[in-house]
């Protein structure tokens, strides 16, 4: 099987890459990555030397990786020309509420031209009566959701109202596969990602800048006045969750127009289970200092601050997976404490 994943030494694509390697036989994987420095570059290198590791011990399978843009179309109409992938697992994206808040250009490149180019290049794929790619895989966002007030989230509730560029272009991902779906008759199946966490994550991420932060004696902002709660979910729930969907496209079938009815699909992939942000800091403190990372005496409340809601922020996440347990037979369910525990035991090992 030749799978192509994009944004493969981010959090969720290196992972994956890895779980790949180790449980399916003879597969061949593409990564594809433009290794910028939105953040630390040094836990990009760490997750692809992983990867490397992994790769060296499972020979019947073949990993190549290549350093680019997807927003550089020439450079994706090769790889599908010449690697002619069955699997498109685009996880490439500039992710973050804040920074598009910022930087907006980056999230139009990426997510809205780099994701035009995967779907050209999946339509293309088909070209002259070859199979092509049999299934699209996307990385969607729980942001999509905006200020919904209905919780648990459904795929079903409309999500019209985003509040950050960020959940913008992940909706306008949604329904650009849509209509790529509709129009070539692509399998695609887009998954909204609820706040993963875990070792090597993302230093953006609240846990991971929180401890950066109090290591450093500096005070962590908790905003909403602590009145927030995110579904967290753990990195290997969610690359579980992937691997699942990667390997049940969406069925064709062509309806009474004649016409292909979109092979088309969106789960949530999430914990749910909400935890207060409060808690999540009071879990995560216990944890830093149960592996080491912070002394046993550290005083955290004179390293709190309560602020107000940051732009494009929402107060709640929480996603109802009923429709991925119904259709591929799971749900993620790793505790948070266990999550925040390896992810602490890894930070010491890296940092210190």
């Amino acid at each position: 099987m030749k799978i192509l994943v994009t944004g493969a030494a981010g959090f969720i694509g290196a992972n994956l890459v890895i779980q790949l390697l180790k449980r399916e036989k003879a597969v061949d994987i593409l990564g594809v990555d433009i290794l910028n420095d939105y953040y630390d570059p040094t836990i990009k290198d760490f997750r692809l030397a992983e990867i490397d590791k992994v790769a060296a011990q499972h020979t019947d399978s073949k990993w190549t990786f290549v350093k680019g843009n997807i927003a550089d179309k020439a450079l994706i109409d090769r790889i599908f020309n010449e690697f002619k992938p069955e699997i498109v697992v685009n996880l490439a994206a500039q992710a973050g509420v804040r920074y598009s808040i910022t930087n907006p250009d980056a999230y139009v490149e990426s997510n809205l031209i780099g994701f035009y180019n995967i779907l050209e290049a999946c339509r293309h794929s088909y070209d002259n009566g070859s199979e092509g790619v049999r299934h699209l895989v996307y990385a969607s966002s729980s942001s999509v959701y905006g200020s919904n007030k209905k919780v648990p989230y459904s795929t079903d509730d409309k999500v019209d109202n985003p509040v950050s560029l960020y959940a913008a272009t992940k909706k306008s991902n949604e329904l650009m596969a849509h209509a790529y779906s509709k129009l070539y008759n692509i399998p695609s199946t887009g998954l909204r990602f609820f706040t993963v966490y875990g070792p090597a994550g993302r230093p953006d991420m609240a846990y991971f800048g929180f401890t950066n932060k109090l290591l450093r004696g500096e005070k962590i902002e908790i905003f909403n006045y602590g009145n927030c709660k995110r579904d967290f979910t753990y990195i290997d729930d969610i690359v579980e969750g992937v691997i699942r969907v990667m390997n049940k496209a969406p069925e064709r079938h062509i309806g009474e127009d004649g016409l292909p009815i979109p092979p088309y699909a969106v789960y949530n992939i999430g914990n749910s289970s909400p935890e207060n942000l409060l808690d999540f800091v009071q879990i995560l403190q216990e944890e830093l200092i149960a592996a080491g990372v912070l002394p046993v005496d550290y005083d955290f409340e004179a390293h709190k601050k309560l602020v107000a809601m940051q732009p494009g922020d929402v107060p709640v996440t929480y996603a109802d997976t009923t429709p991925l347990e119904r259709d591929f037979g799971f749900r993620p369910s790793t505790p948070l404490r266990e999550g925040l525990r390896r992810f602490a035991r890894w930070y010491k090992e890296f940092y210190q």
